[in-house]
């Protein structure tokens, strides 16, 4: 059994170091993934742009690799079968993860699969954000209309493209795309 809690407590200080943000860490079984190894993802942001472009990736990913190994060799194993380190960024139609997520993106459309049924017998709801009061959950679901939960109760969220979504999202960063471009065309 992996723990996520642990994984996150050794991960997190690494994303910060770097200046992004931690948005999930997830473990995909073998069931899951249908593979002969599990997955273990780490999804990251730049707070200023909400992304992580391949650099950021690679230089997040070298870093946990090599925390994951000095604990190793310290005698702390994290994951005792074979896995594949994947770091990421959420993109567009990310998942929510954070009471933050919930609050920034108010107005948007989202899917939602709740612990606890609401609304007689309901646990997935898709409609709008409509925002955080504390612990809870707004939110204007297409059948029901407004619903509040425990942000507790919520399993899995993330928010589904839009046009709406797509013009409230920062641009994609393009530093150095030009060069690619150059280099092809040769």
């Amino acid at each position: 059994m992996v723990d996520i809690a642990r994984i996150t407590e050794v991960v997190e200080p690494e994303v910060q170091a770097l200046g992004f943000d931690l948005v999930r860490v997830r473990v995909f079984g073998k069931s899951e993934v249908g593979d002969d190894e599990i997955a273990l993802q780490i999804m990251a942001e730049n707070p200023k742009t909400g992304q992580l472009v391949l650099d950021d990736c690679a230089a997040l990913s070298r870093r946990i690799s090599d925390k994951f190994d000095e604990l190793e060799e310290a005698g702390e194993t994290l994951i005792e079968e074979a896995y594949r380190l994947e770091v990421s960024s959420p993109g567009i139609d990310r998942p929510l993860t954070r009471p933050s997520d919930f609050a920034n993106w108010a107005g948007h459309e989202a899917k939602i699969t709740l612990s606890e049924p609401i609304e007689g017998n309901r646990k997935g709801l898709h409609g709008d954000l409509a925002g955080l009061e504390g612990d809870t959950v707004q939110f204007d679901d297409r059948k029901s209309g407004r619903v509040s939960f425990p942000l507790d109760h919520v399993v899995s969220a993330r928010l589904i493209l839009t046009d709406k979504l797509i013009a409230a999202t920062r641009p994609i960063e393009t530093d150095g795309a030009d060069e690619i471009l150059e280099e092809q065309e040769d």
